[in-house]
């Protein structure tokens, strides 16, 4: 009797203990899998589906009121918010988080996470967003200086005044959502700052900055380069070789006589300033932090472009810099979207886009980056003004996104995966898998498509192609068409000529034959669309055939549907 008492007492226990459990939540954390880095919330590999909103469109309770709703409606899971230094403290020791707290419940009560931008003592480069009290006892807070010792409207990172009124506000800011969050989580990561960077010259010549530059290079940067030399980013790697790949030394002697090694300089600036905002901010309130840059492009040097933030070629300098910042963030406006994102996404870099330019690509933009570099998550600019139209080309990707969560956390970092994004000037891409050569292309190159030769503009087409087993795949997107064949086979030489009807066209007898080398040739099987439930497993929606693959030769989605196609493929001779 007395055992059984006491076994029920135990599997009581147990349950209770069991129950406790599943129901503590951990902050959100990062998490190794194969090449690929995992973002985690609740306990449970998680992407964002994001849109960061407009500069001013946080600082009024009627609009995060109206915009949250519309938010959820346009199909995303996570919005990235300014946290705005003046409203926080507009009285110097004074603070204000009713906005803070505005934010985080109609986030809740829309299902949105949120990623707060901390706007401090930098946005965009300058400080416009510090506090008038800040701005005007420049004496106290001091500011930067060019070349030609004038004042800019940009805060000083070697004033430790300035970072001690800075880190202060952010820390209040940590505690609070500490406070009000830790046990829900909807705060999921903070960006630290907003596109870091001197402008005009390439490096602050502050009376600070000028004898700091004239000193030896800190022995933790020299240590960091060395331990590092073979993995470190070329740009970086020849600047050093340049000079002797020397060990001690000034920044000019170890860097160089130029504005690059002044960029250099400053970074290392920057990436120390934030390195000790990460550490505080870790010591509160332990969640993912990143920081983002705004591009070095259109041929502009350092000053013209925010020198010396978070770029691809610093990477090495804030790794070393500021090793408790989680990611290092593209802002992306400028052409070459796939060519950007692969500069950030590196063995020591997952990539994260906080920011990049609404438009009708966003959708296939979101398919590739998750697809082909394994992305935490992808949000345009201004996102209160696109549209929440449910058959908009963001609210349906987004849709079909959140369906493949369960396939992309399940596989990324495996090699299993390839994005796919087309536009008129890159309009096909060859993947190999198995003994398969695969031929993706856009739509529009399909002959008897009449927008091909109406358009002198494509519209981006892009998805994301599973290879879940031998002759399996999953494509999802728009706008693609995927074709299969052995690699071993001997193909024509000549292109088909081919009608807008799809056989070929008169004279096409000319063409040179195929000759068949006798490999087993691959055809489609059968092409299924479907949804993917949140566990996983697929849901049949219908078979697609006949007109549809055009008659087994190809897997299509045509442009403007947002589809997950399920592919078997046979063998024959």
């Amino acid at each position: 009797m007395k055992l059984n008492k006491l076994l029920v007492l135990l599997i009581s226990l147990f349950l209770i203990f069991k129950l406790q459990a599943q129901n503590t939540k951990t902050n959100p954390f990062f998490k190794e899998q194969g090449t690929a880095t995992q973002l985690f919330v609740d306990n449970r590999p998680f992407l964002v589906l994001g849109g960061e909103l407009g500069n001013s469109s946080a600082s009024s309770f009627n609009d995060i009121e109206k915009i949250f709703p519309k938010l959820e409606r346009m199909g995303l899971n996570t919005v990235l918010v300014p946290a705005y230094w003046d409203l926080v403290e507009p009285e110097e020791g004074v603070f204000n988080f009713d906005l803070i707290d505005k934010t985080i419940n109609q986030a809740r009560e829309n299902n949105l996470k949120v990623v707060f931008l901390w706007f401090g003592a930098w946005k965009n480069s300058m400080s416009c967003y510090a506090p008038l009290w800040f701005k005007k006892d420049y004496k106290k807070y001091p500011r930067a200086y060019t070349k030609a010792s004038k004042p800019l409207e940009i805060a000083s990172s070697f004033s430790q005044n300035v970072y001690e009124a800075d880190n202060r506000a952010f820390s209040q800011l940590m505690k609070h959502i500490a406070a009000v969050d830790e046990k829900d989580n909807t705060v999921i990561m903070m960006q630290i700052e907003n596109e870091i960077g001197m402008l005009e010259d390439a490096r602050d010549y502050s009376k600070e900055a000028n004898l700091l530059f004239e000193q030896q290079v800190p022995e933790a940067l020299i240590k960091y380069l060395t331990k590092n030399k073979k993995q470190l980013h070329p740009w970086l790697s020849q600047k050093w070789q340049e000079q002797g790949s020397k060990t001690k030394g000034n920044w000019q002697e170890i860097f160089g006589n130029d504005i690059y090694a002044d960029e250099i300089f400053m970074a290392w600036s920057y990436a120390q300033y934030i390195e000790k905002m990460a550490q505080t901010a870790r010591s509160i309130h332990n969640i993912p932090l990143f920081v983002n840059a705004a591009m070095n492009s259109r041929d502009r040097k350092p000053g013209e472009y925010p020198s010396a933030g978070p770029l691809a070629h610093l990477i090495d300098i804030w790794r070393s810099g500021a090793p408790s910042i989680d990611l290092l963030a593209p802002d992306l406006y400028d052409k070459g979207f796939a060519d950007w994102t692969s500069q950030y996404k590196l063995p020591n870099n997952p990539l994260f886009i906080p920011e990049v330019r609404l438009s009708d690509n966003n959708g296939v933009q979101a398919f590739f980056v998750f697809g082909e570099h394994d992305a935490i998550g992808y949000c345009p600019f201004s996102i209160e003004h696109g549209s929440d139209d449910p058959n908009g080309q963001l609210a349906k990707a987004y849709s079909k996104l959140r369906e493949l969560m369960p396939l992309l956390t399940k596989h990324q970092g495996k090699g299993v995966s390839n994005g796919l994004l087309f536009d008129k000037d890159n309009a096909q891409r060859f993947l190999f898998y198995d003994d398969l050569k695969i031929t993706c292309r856009h739509s529009l190159t399909l002959p008897w498509n009449p927008q091909a030769s109406s358009q002198e503009v494509w519209n981006e087409a892009g998805g994301i192609l599973f290879h879940l087993g031998k002759n399996e795949y999953i494509i999802a997107g728009t706008g693609l068409v995927v074709e299969f064949e052995n690699k071993e086979e001997i193909k024509e030489t000549q292109i088909k000529n081919l009608g807008e009807d799809g056989f070929l066209n008169q004279g096409g007898a000319s063409m040179k034959q195929a000759v068949w080398n006798g490999a087993p040739r691959v055809g489609i099987g059968t092409v299924d669309e479907i949804g993917i439930k949140p566990d996983g497993s697929f849901e049949y929606i219908r078979r697609l055939n006949g007109d549809q693959t055009h008659q087994g030769r190809h897997v299509r989605i045509d442009y403007g549907d947002f589809k997950i196609l399920h592919v078997k493929l046979y063998e024959y001779k």
